[in-house]
Formats: structure tokens, C-alpha cells, sequence
């Protein structure tokens, strides 16, 4: 690769056109513009309440440390979803590491949000899709996911995708001086 970001988006994985302004991609290269809009949708997507991990927007410093971070990281991969043409929401695809034989037949997808005002174009559906799409190519036979019990658009999306609920984890996210639960999925991705 040259560097030049937009030799390097083009080279990006173009993997699903949802509707004429609604797209899907895997990511190998960001510019700065889009990295910028992945922060923005980030913070919204945070402030919403599906901060992937997050209950207070993070310096601008820290996202975009945090971005550039997943980019260089050989076990994920980087999906986004754009609305006209700008970034709204992302996804990851996080493999285990080597080591990790036991699990090697398990990926899971995390960091996994759409910013409130992109939302209702099909773009978090096609996320899931490309994810499992991607993680099936790769040879994995299972995806799994969790999600605070507060996230219910998630949840709601993921069950219909077909991920069963496999266990409750009490106290698995202190949110507002409050506890709540985090629930865990699963999907098969080969047939048994």
C-alpha cells in the first residue's frame, strides 16, 4: 500500500449494498475524515446508551487512539456501515488468539452500534450479516456476543438473527449507580 488513504479505501471490501445510500464494508485503512466520522458516531452511539463498553464519551484523543488501535490489530476485523457515503456505525469480527485451540472453532462480534440518527435503514441487520458472512468464510463454526440487558434493540435484533440466549450474567455492568445484567448469545454457523 501506498498510504494514501484513498487508495487504501479503495481497496476496502465493498460487502453489501443494503440500499442505494446504505452500504456495508469491511475496512483495512481509515483517513483521517473517516475516522473522524466513526468518533462522531461513536460519541452518539455511547450517549445513546450502546457505547460498546462506554457510559461517558471519552476524550476525542482516546477514540481515535482507540480506532486507529483496531486497524493494527491482526485478530480483528474492522466492519463499517455508511449512510451517503459517511460512516454511521461499525462492527468487529474478533478471532481468538492462537493459542486458544480449544476455541478456535468460536469468533465473536463485538463493538457492534449504529448512531441513533442513521438508524432504521437496514445497516445494523447487514452488520450481522457481513460479520457472520465473513466469520463463515473463515471457517469458523460459531459466533458469539453479549449485551447489557438495557440494550434491548440489540437484543431484539440479535434474536431474530437467530442467536439463542445461553446464559445471564448478574452485575455485569454498573450503569447509573445500578447494576445490570448482561446476557450472552451464540450462533451456529454450520449446519450440525
Amino acid at each position: 500500500m501506498s498510504g494514501k488513504p484513498e487508495e487504501e479505501r479503495a481497496m476496502a471490501t465493498r460487502l453489501q449494498q443494503i440500499r442505494p445510500n446504505a452500504v456495508v464494508e469491511k475496512v483495512l485503512a481509515l483517513g483521517d475524515d473517516e475516522i473522524d466520522e466513526l468518533c462522531e458516531a461513536a460519541e452518539k452511539a455511547i450517549i445513546d446508551g450502546n457505547g460498546f463498553g462506554w457510559l461517558k464519551v471519552p476524550p476525542r484523543r482516546v477514540l481515535e487512539s482507540y480506532w486507529r488501535g483496531v486497524l493494527l490489530m491482526p485478530q480483528r476485523d474492522l466492519f463499517v456501515a455508511r449512510l451517503d457515503g459517511a460512516i454511521v456505525g461499525s462492527a468487529q469480527l474478533l478471532r481468538p488468539p492462537p493459542n486458544n485451540e480449544a476455541q478456535a472453532h468460536s469468533a465473536t462480534l463485538t463493538t457492534f452500534f449504529i448512531a441513533p440518527w442513521a438508524r432504521g435503514h437496514g445497516l445494523a441487520r447487514g452488520l450481522v450479516k457481513v460479520v457472520e458472512d465473513t466469520a463463515r468464510k473463515a471457517g469458523f463454526q460459531q459466533i458469539d456476543l453479549d449485551f447489557r440487558a438495557s440494550q434491548t434493540a440489540a437484543i431484539q435484533l440479535c434474536e431474530q438473527s437467530g442467536y439463542k440466549r445461553w446464559g445471564t450474567k448478574p452485575r455485569y455492568a454498573y450503569v447509573d449507580g445500578a447494576y445490570v445484567d448482561g446476557y450472552f448469545y451464540s450462533k451456529t454457523l454450520v449446519s450440525e
